[in-house]
């Protein structure tokens, strides 16, 4: 099975070139899933009904999110009936939508999708772990499922790789989101587990994590807020991992970064391109 994982999507610019970008790049690579972080689409901040349908069109199969889930009000109405739109799995029991679930595959197989929020630095949700083991149980891999992917959003790098060795063995798919810089250390761990830090963003990376620099020099600099955040609007880079999966195990055989347009040197994994 061949996955795509896509990082947060980062305002118009994000939007513009995945929409562009991201239909010729699943047709490029035959990839079998697609995953995109869609926390920021909307200005930065969240996602609306509307970006959430056009990212689904532009080929995503399951749109995650992260911290930024309920920025956008109208997300507590609109997720409760898109199942395919999860937030953090670790949200307390009431909380609207779902952070899980298992998908279909153009070729029938299965694929355990979880969004997972780290606590380091980030609002104190319910134990993540505990969250993540509670999902691997009782969706094992080739019993239950044919692939699993946890998009673990976190900003702690330490936090991000304990997540992955913990779930090593047990998911097709680690993958960090979050701090919006795509991180060199895409590996496959001891037991099979494929895992990258973060998969970076899809955005403007003439700025800072996304958003036009001058309102956070200023609070920088002069401790100071004097406005917004607003999303930087220059041409966006697609960023996110590639991984190979094997129909036998559901663990992985390859992974690798994934870079398209914009400032960022352009790469996609050699092993589907041969």
């Amino acid at each position: 099975m061949r996955l795509i994982f896509i990082g947060d999507v980062v305002g118009r610019s994000g939007r513009k070139v995945l929409y562009e970008r991201l239909p010729k790049l699943r047709d490029q690579l035959a990839a079998d899933f697609v995953i995109v972080n869609g926390e920021n689409a909307a200005g930065g901040f969240g996602i609306t009904e509307e970006i959430f349908r056009d990212i689904r069109n532009a080929g995503a199969d399951v749109v995650t999110l992260g911290n930024h889930a309920f920025d956008q009000r109208e997300t507590l109405i609109f997720i409760e009936r898109e199942p395919t739109l999860l937030r953090p799995l670790n949200y307390p029991p009431a909380t609207p939508g779902r952070g899980v679930g298992l998908f279909s595959t153009g070729e029938g197989r299965s694929v355990l999708v979880m969004n997972v929020m780290g606590r380091l630095f980030m609002d104190p949700l319910d134990d993540p772990f505990a969250a993540m083991d509670r999902e691997l149980e009782n969706c094992p891999l080739k019993q239950v499922c044919d692939a699993s992917v946890i998009d673990f959003h976190a900003e702690a790098t330490s936090e991000k790789m304990g997540a992955g060795h913990f779930a090593d063995g047990r998911a097709s798919l680690v993958v960090g989101t979050h701090t919006h810089v795509p991180t060199a250390d895409h590996q496959i761990l001891p037991h099979g587990t494929a895992y990258m830090t973060d998969a970076g963003m899809t955005g403007d990376y003439n700025s800072i994590i996304g958003m036009d620099s001058e309102e956070p020099l200023i609070r920088f600099t002069r401790k100071l807020a004097t406005g917004r955040f607003e999303p930087a609007s220059g041409e966006g880079t697609l960023c996110g991992v590639g991984v190979e999966i094997d129909d036998e195990t559901g663990l992985a055989r390859a992974i690798a970064p994934i870079r398209v347009g914009g400032r960022l040197e352009p790469v996609l994994p050699s092993f589907w391109l041969s």
